[in-house]
């Protein structure tokens, strides 16, 4: 999810940790608490800050081993301990088991997005993403700044946040029903489908939809169950060549082959470079595929540049890569 929701759920399990007795009675224990709970709700995404190194890494690992169930144990410890030493005399164990209920809440619903998490590392290094909720969920931000509201005017928090949580986990199993509908239509429409992606959007009934049979690639949206169908791409294999060969080795392009399930490719000869461009089909937004990995490959079979990420447009993505076409 987006900071945002994480920070109103953290703002919610507050609420909802003031119902422990030896938090509502003890001051040190509540402040410690409630900074545990607070800042748990948000440390599994302080990976965000590889992004300031390159792309390339923040694809590797955004949501990767900070989430991961070594992780969602050792934060709540990490904290407690951080906390307790700046608040002496609060209690250990009640301010860990709360900031471990905001850690597991934060990776738990991060799951049911399309990006996903490697939530089962160290068991599995394969990427869990249900893809149910879009990262931000205008409903689900929307109910708990209510709740939140409600709550201030002094209403029992966890009347509140009890009714809160029943309507959002009935909200889910919409969004599932809805989903198993939509696949179920774009399966009707397209027969010869062997796979079929679908992501959430920020509108409820609205999806994206990847599907490739056996030589097509399909990419379009639905609205409920009336599918549309935008663009149809041929599914060639990449070639077997000593281009494609030398940018599938960039640490950029790996990275995109790592991250993406779904994509096509186009290998264009610019000036005196060779262009191997690897495109996502899940992205698609305005007639634009905006996540790309591309590399520039000389002569000589060197990289000479390379990048990915989302762009917008082909001028910045050869302002990226540093590169004059004409």
């Amino acid at each position: 999810m987006d900071t945002g929701t994480h920070i109103v759920m953290g703002v919610a399990i507050s609420g909802i940790a003031l119902a422990d007795p030896v938090i509502a009675s003890e001051t040190a224990t509540m402040h410690a608490a409630i900074g545990g709970i607070m800042i748990g709700s948000l440390i599994p995404d302080i990976d965000t800050v590889l992004k300031l190194r390159n792309n390339a890494v923040y694809i590797r690992h955004h949501r990767g081993i900070t989430h991961s169930i070594p992780a969602v144990l050792l934060w709540p410890l990490i904290l407690t301990i951080l906390l307790s030493l700046l608040l002496p005399g609060a209690n250990f164990l009640h301010i860990w088991a709360w900031t471990l209920l905001a850690v597991f809440l934060h990776v738990f619903v991060d799951i049911f997005n399309a990006y996903g998490t490697q939530a089962l590392r160290p068991f599995s290094q394969k990427w869990v993403a249900i893809g149910v909720i879009n990262t931000f969920d205008p409903n689900i931000f929307v109910l708990h700044v209510v709740a939140i509201g409600i709550w201030s005017f002094g209403v029992n928090p966890i009347f509140v946040f009890a009714i809160l949580y029943s309507i959002i986990f009935i909200y889910y199993l919409l969004r599932f029903a809805v989903k198993a509908a939509v696949k179920h239509a774009v399966a009707n429409t397209l027969p010869d489908a062997s796979e079929i992606i679908i992501s959430p959007t920020i509108r409820f009934f609205q999806w994206r939809i990847v599907a490739s049979s056996e030589t097509c690639h399909y990419v379009g949206r639905a609205y409920g169950r009336a599918i549309t169908i935008y663009d149809r791409f041929t599914r060639d294999p990449i070639p077997d060549l000593p281009v494609v060969e030398a940018a599938m080795q960039d640490s950029n392009v790996k990275a995109f082959t790592e991250f993406s399930p779904i994509y096509r490719w186009e290998i264009t000869k610019i000036k005196d470079i060779c262009e191997v461009r690897l495109i996502d089909l899940r992205y698609r937004s305005n007639d634009y595929y905006p996540f790309v990995a591309v590399a520039h490959i000389d002569d000589e079979l060197n990289v000479v540049n390379s990048y990915t990420g989302w762009i917008f447009s082909e001028a910045k993505l050869n302002k990226k890569l540093n590169f004059m076409p004409y």
